[in-house]
């Protein structure tokens, strides 16, 4: 029995279902959905060819072109590559731009080939909308609960901890602070707006009321901006703080901007490759500190991280970082955060050691 084409936007989110995405690389590069494929009816010089003819002499004409570019053995490979998918995902669907002739046009070359595979109704556009109207909705009905605390102290530990959190540091793939950047990019604007919705989408359907988590962010993490709304919202929600020492959270920042950092580089490419560009990765970052820490400052803990990628790189031994991430968090993120906690001292509803916290919240959120 074949299946119909669907708008059934919400059911395709919150399920993951597998999604052939025949848009040109340019368009998926722009934005796309978790998990889509992309496996183009034109690549991104016939789709301007084509655009440039529809202007001109319009669809029937521009129609013509795209199938004199897109025939033969091009044809016959594009083919290839849906009907492989479908076979591989044949609960998923196909959609283009906005569900019309790209995605009608390859859902009958597949059908030529004995698969009968559905397309969304509206495609990608109408599915962004949808995301962008339901994530609006969630902010506006849910109630948050946002963890604070210094730098290091183990916050998003505390996130991933609960099965009510949504952690915004995973969806934008950063850390937060300055040396938040992994060896890889992080997601598009549009990407990270998808992927926000979606978790507000799969919260509302498992724990409809049931606050929502958040780590305390400003309003970009790295270069995504969290929607206005709710980063409205987080500056008004009730603030749990995790308290911890400086030991422990000197032990945390060694452990995610040293250790993890360097071993994602070393995977990525290979191992002097890859500690050249995570110890020029480190160093970057803290230049970009160099303003508000001073000359001074940043000269001095420049010299004590140098040293210590120095030492890390003859024998593999990173205690010598300890030495610029203490003075870094105790002299620059404390008094920073301190001072921002000000404005929030009216918020807090809870403030203990991190698995103090992780019970209050799980207690909360039940």
């Amino acid at each position: 029995m074949s299946r119909r084409d669907t708008d059934q936007y919400r059911e395709i989110f919150l399920y993951g279902v597998p999604l052939l995405d025949v848009r040109a690389p340019v368009e998926f590069a722009q934005g796309a959905f978790p998990g889509a494929h992309n496996a183009p009816l034109m690549n991104d010089e016939e789709r301007h060819q084509v655009g440039l003819t529809y202007k001109r002499k319009g669809q029937d004409a521009a129609i013509r072109l795209g199938h004199e570019l897109v025939s033969g053995s091009v044809k016959e490979e594009r083919m290839q590559a849906w009907i492989e998918f479908a076979k591989a995902h044949p609960d998923g669907y196909l959609y283009c731009f906005r569900g019309g002739l790209r995605s009608k046009i390859s859902q009958q070359w597949i059908a030529e080939a004995g698969i009968q595979y559905p397309r969304i109704v509206g495609g990608y556009k109408a599915m962004r909308t949808f995301l962008l109207e339901s994530m609006q909705a969630n902010i506006n009905r849910s109630s948050f609960l946002i963890v604070g605390g210094l730098t290091g102290s183990g916050k998003t530990d505390v996130i991933r901890g609960l099965p009510s959190a949504i952690d915004l540091e995973e969806i934008a793939h950063h850390r937060g602070s300055s040396f938040g950047k992994h060896a890889d990019d992080q997601p598009s604007q549009i990407d990270f707006d998808n992927r926000l919705a979606i978790a507000f989408l799969r919260h509302e359907s498992i724990r409809p009321h049931t606050p929502i988590v958040l780590e305390d962010e400003s309003r970009l993490i790295g270069r995504c901006a969290l929607p206005l709304a709710l980063r409205h919202r987080m500056q008004q929600d009730p603030v749990v703080l995790v308290e911890e020492e400086t030991a422990p959270r000197v032990e945390r920042i060694l452990r995610d901007y040293v250790l993890d950092l360097s071993k994602q580089f070393r995977d990525r490419l290979g191992q002097e490759q890859g500690f050249e560009a995570y110890s020029a990765r480190l160093l970057e970052s803290l230049t970009n500190l160099q303003k508000r820490l001073g000359g001074e400052r940043h000269s001095r803990l420049d010299g004590l991280m140098r040293e210590a990628l120095s030492v890390q790189k003859k024998t593999g031994d990173v205690d010598a970082h300890r030495e610029w991430i203490r003075p870094l968090l105790v002299e620059y993120y404390d008094p920073m955060y301190e001072h921002q906690l000000k404005d929030k001292q009216s918020r807090i509803i809870f403030r203990g050691n991190m698995a103090s916290v992780l019970g209050f919240l799980k207690n909360r959120t039940a």
